[in-house]
């Protein structure tokens, strides 16, 4: 069962046939002797979403942190980016239970180290899994536990983010879908000069309006609705956790990762000259294109959250955007969150004075594929198969393994990932048109059969 829950970044599983209550509490165990023999912690901040199961699941995982003599911090209802504040200024490890995205059904739980420092499958959630399996006897001197809240704070380090004297009354309506961006969302626009509409902001885990994943396009339509019926300069559409946000502009158009994550880029190196922006590698190449243009360093990162975190350790950079809607902020103790990137663009917007419309324009410069799943038998056995074919035809292609294979071609590229749990390959693609975006994945996929014909 552990196998099935622990994923790449978290633990996430259908509760109670994969998640339960005596599972937390051997997690909660595990979590907190794995911080404290590595890190010396003596106290972890545990928070939840807004799914009823976390209640019975929160109390159990403290229970066995507690059991190991090691104290809670209890914030409450949070979404996953406040619990990463909390984790960095209070220089404490933490768990949040949520399960993003994911239908009600689901509950899991995101673990990260003092200082919001990531911990995944390769930097500690294979240890922590081990000893959840094994089980922990309690030690003799049990810890305590207390509450604290830690919006207001919050709120005003996001406001930090931003110069308040640029911006001016903007229409904003922002879509929670019944999440946790019901909570935070107004506690951050209260002191802002934005009139702001929420949508479904009761917190409802069992989603009742539509399902908290902003990057499907059918759960964007009630905004896209709504921004039209009022005029609104921008609609924000916030995950079940509210660590994710995907924009649509005045017109109801949805602005994709990348587009945010150039626009975010650009207002960051106006703040910081010269500076280094990571990107992931699905990220458009107009990413990599804009950072240069605007005088900041671009630096490409594989796909997931501590790869990012730990390049922009490395390289000291001061923003870093992936493609799925997560952005990085070095001052933000190098984690992600939703909510600064949207006041950063609309911090720009008020700079620019215009539509956001017009603002994307100089940032669209490619059609993308957006990403394709495919199912195969062996999805290593075609990426082989695919870099062969495409050394072979194209012997003047620049390849890559950083993450799956990475084929750049004159004017277009793609990159073939497989899936960590699934039969898939995920292929993202990019070229200058539509058109050719169509035919040049019709080509990359007509190559996926090589693998086949040569066994």
């Amino acid at each position: 069962m552990l196998d099935e829950i622990f994923k790449a970044y978290d633990v996430r599983g259908v509760y109670p046939d994969q998640i339960d209550a005596d599972l937390c509490r051997r997690i909660g165990a595990a979590f907190a002797r794995y911080v404290a023999d590595r890190d010396g912690a003596t106290r972890i901040v545990v928070a939840r979403d807004m799914r009823p199961s976390g209640v019975e699941l929160v109390a159990a995982f403290t229970d066995g942190a507690l059991g190991q003599g090691v104290d809670v911090v209890d914030i409450g209802l949070v979404s996953t980016d406040l619990l990463y504040f909390a984790a960095g200024r209070l220089d404490a490890p933490g768990a949040i239970f949520t399960a993003s995205h994911n239908p009600a059904r689901y509950n899991g739980i995101k673990l990260c180290r003092s200082g919001a420092r990531p911990i995944g499958a390769d930097t500690g959630l294979d240890v922590i899994k081990a000893a959840a399996e094994a089980g922990l006897s309690a030690v003799a001197s049990r810890g305590s536990r207390r509450e604290q809240d830690l919006l207001a704070a919050y709120a005003e380090h996001v406001h930090g983010f931003v110069d308040a004297s640029l911006l001016r009354p903007l229409k904003v309506v922002a879509d929670t879908a019944n999440g946790m961006g019901g909570l935070v969302v107004p506690a951050v626009f209260a002191d802002l000069p934005f009139e702001l509409e929420i949508l479904y902001p009761e917190l409802d885990g069992t989603f009742p309006n539509h399902p908290a994943d902003p990057i499907q396009p059918e759960n964007l339509v009630d905004l896209q609705k709504r921004v039209l019926e009022t005029g609104a300069d921008i609609g924000l559409a916030f995950d079940g956790d509210a660590d994710r946000v995907f924009l649509v502009d005045e017109l109801a158009q949805p602005l994709s990762g990348s587009l945010t994550t150039s626009i975010v880029a650009a207002g960051m190196l106006e703040r910081h000259p010269g500076a280094t922006i990571v990107h992931n590698l699905i990220c458009s190449q107009a990413v990599p294109d804009i950072v240069r243009e605007t005088g900041g360093v671009p630096v490409r990162t594989r796909v997931g959250h501590s790869y990012i975190k730990q390049v922009m350790a490395d390289t000291g950079a001061v923003f870093g955007g992936e493609h799925s809607g997560h952005y990085y902020f070095a001052d933000n103790f190098r984690a992600d969150s939703g909510l600064i990137a949207a006041v950063v663009v609309l911090e720009q917007l008020c700079r620019a004075a215009v539509p956001l419309s017009v603002l994307r324009r100089p940032f669209e410069r490619y059609a993308a594929s957006g990403e394709l799943n495919t199912e195969v038998p062996d999805p290593k056995a075609v990426i082989e198969a695919v870099a062969a074919h495409y050394a072979a035809a194209h012997p003047d292609a620049s390849m890559d393994r950083l993450d799956g294979l990475t084929v750049q071609l004159d004017g277009w590229w793609f990159n073939l990932r497989p899936s960590n749990t699934e039969p898939l390959l995920r292929l993202n693609l990019e070229a200058p048109t539509a058109s050719q975006v169509t035919e040049r994945v019709a080509e990359v996929r007509s190559a996926f059969g090589l693998a086949t014909s040569d066994r």
